[in-house]
């Protein structure tokens, strides 16, 4: 959509013109930044300064502070971002019915009105930018009116808190992003598997939280977990939570295994400490008390050669006369504080592989064992060692090409076959016929005659006759070392 509206009386002199100039005319305007009154606000103090095209609707750093009361209808996404707007005012986008991405960032929004976003496109609004802000609160009205919303921005505002049932409509929404706020609580419980069915991104690193509760975030559904992103908060030091993403990375999770290092917790309420780094705090954990999250631990783990692996020996026996041992699949005994360089054990437990090796690939037994109540518990754990799986990848890449090689060579030594055969011999020169038959040979004639007809299978009735031709030779010529027979050029295929 063209927003010409504005200057109709600059176009009515050029309608009877001719199809090039009013092109030119049209390019022009379209090129320019358009001030009218479908993209103006109702203001005219703040001489906002719109860009329409097509479906597009950009107002990006026009001055504006308050959401323009008359928009184009057909606007498809509408960007607000980079002006001075502080609220938005109920039905601020009323009649927008195809709006799908609506960006506000880099604005002073501190509230959002009941009723913001009703009258709107509703279910096809997917994409929602209100980062960069000065929002405080988000109170459970103000995303109620947007069920089709996908994507949800709130990243670098200043959230302290977060209503139970803010996001409780929001049935559709795959990722929301609240990093960089002042949370320093958040109502996990209040994402389910009926309610957010399709939640695989929550973003709340950067905040202020300084406890995760350990029952409500293993209760989130696998994906969300999965997608959970905590580092760079200010996390007290708890045994829970080190056995929480000490799980997480053994499964594999990225918003562990991306960030290690920011996984950072406070030790004592002073020491700023890296969960993955820091074994002499583990060591002091027990991981028994965590049943209940680390009972879907795989009883197989996988590891790359080279890097370090903890394995967990989960079992219900707990108190202080609980002893672990482990046996290594070369049945090695390990107990604390380990054997070598390559295998420590924790007193909770916990066996650590500090490099993997290909000969520490088998099965890992932990035995627990309770002294007081004379109760004994074992384990199982099945560790693969992937050796180089980058070159994995290449030899299979190889041997699909060296296959594709061998057919392509194939093809060619066929059509080769097919279309460049050899050149053939030149004609032989044939031999002078032989001299007429003398009456003096007779004999001769019927003795060749009679020799013949043994390399013949069924000897001619008779020798003679109008037309037939007979032929002389040897036995001895045919005997006699290092001499061939050669037939006629014109004898017939039986005397052969």
């Amino acid at each position: 959509m063209l927003c010409v509206a504005g200057n109709a009386g600059v176009l009515q002199g050029v309608v009877a013109a001719s199809p090039s100039l009013w092109s030119v005319v049209v390019l022009l305007v379209w090129l320019s930044p358009i001030q009218t009154s479908i993209c103006q606000s109702q203001d005219s103090s703040q001489a906002a300064r719109c860009l329409c095209a097509s479906d597009i609707l950009s107002c990006t750093a026009a001055g504006l502070e308050r959401v323009p009361a008359e928009m184009p209808v057909s606007a498809v996404t509408l960007d607000l971002s980079h002006n001075r707007i502080e609220q938005l005012e109920g039905g601020a986008f009323e009649g927008l019915y195809r709006l799908e991405t609506l960006r506000l960032a880099h604005n002073l929004l501190t509230t959002v009105q009941p009723g913001a976003f009703r009258n709107t496109s509703g279910t096809l609004l997917q994409h929602l930018d209100l980062s960069s802000n000065q929002l405080r609160v988000l109170e459970p009205h103000y995303f109620q009116d947007l069920p089709g919303l996908e994507e949800l921005l709130l990243f670098n505002n200043r959230i302290v808190r977060v209503e139970i049932r803010a996001l409780a409509g929001l049935s559709s929404l795959r990722k929301a992003y609240l990093s960089h706020n002042l949370l320093t609580d958040f109502p996990f419980f209040s994402i389910q598997e009926h309610s957010h069915p399709h939640l695989s991104m929550l973003d709340l690193s950067s905040n202020r939280l300084p406890k995760l509760p350990l029952e409500d975030i293993s209760n989130l559904p696998l994906s969300v977990q999965r997608g959970l992103y905590l580092h760079n908060n200010s996390l007290v030091c708890e045994c829970s939570m080190y056995g929480l993403l000490l799980h997480w990375e053994q499964r594999g999770f990225a918003s562990v295994t991306e960030f290690r290092q920011e996984h950072t917790c406070l030790a004592y309420g002073i020491k700023k400490v890296r969960f993955f780094r820091n074994d002499r705090y583990s060591e002091t954990c027990n991981l028994t008390a965590m049943i209940g999250l680390l009972k879907e631990q795989n009883s197989s783990v996988s590891v790359k050669a080279g890097e370090p692996v903890v394995l967990h020996c989960v079992t219900t026996l707990s108190g202080q006369h609980v002893t672990f041992l482990w046996v290594s699949p070369n049945q090695e005994y390990v107990a604390p504080p380990g054997n070598n360089e390559s295998l420590k054990m924790f007193n909770n437990g916990s066996l650590k592989i500090v490099a993997a090796r290909a000969e520490d690939s088998g099965i890992y037994w932990c035995m627990a064992r309770d002294l007081q109540r004379q109760r004994n518990e074992t384990r199982e754990v099945n560790v693969t060692v992937v050796l180089h799986p980058d070159r994995e990848l290449h030899e299979s890449f190889n041997t699909g090409f060296t296959t594709l090689l061998g057919c392509v060579v194939s093809l060619v030594l066929v059509l080769m076959y097919l279309y460049l055969t050899p050149c053939r011999c030149p004609p032989c020169r044939k031999a002078s016929a032989p001299a007429t038959a003398t009456s003096s040979q007779g004999n001769e004639v019927g003795a060749g005659s009679a020799q013949s007809s043994i390399l013949t299978p069924t000897p001619p009735a008779s020798t003679e006759g109008p037309g037939r031709k007979i032929y002389t030779s040897s036995l001895d010529s045919l005997l006699r070392p290092g001499r061939h027979y050669k037939p006629p050029p014109d004898a017939p295929p039986a005397a052969l």
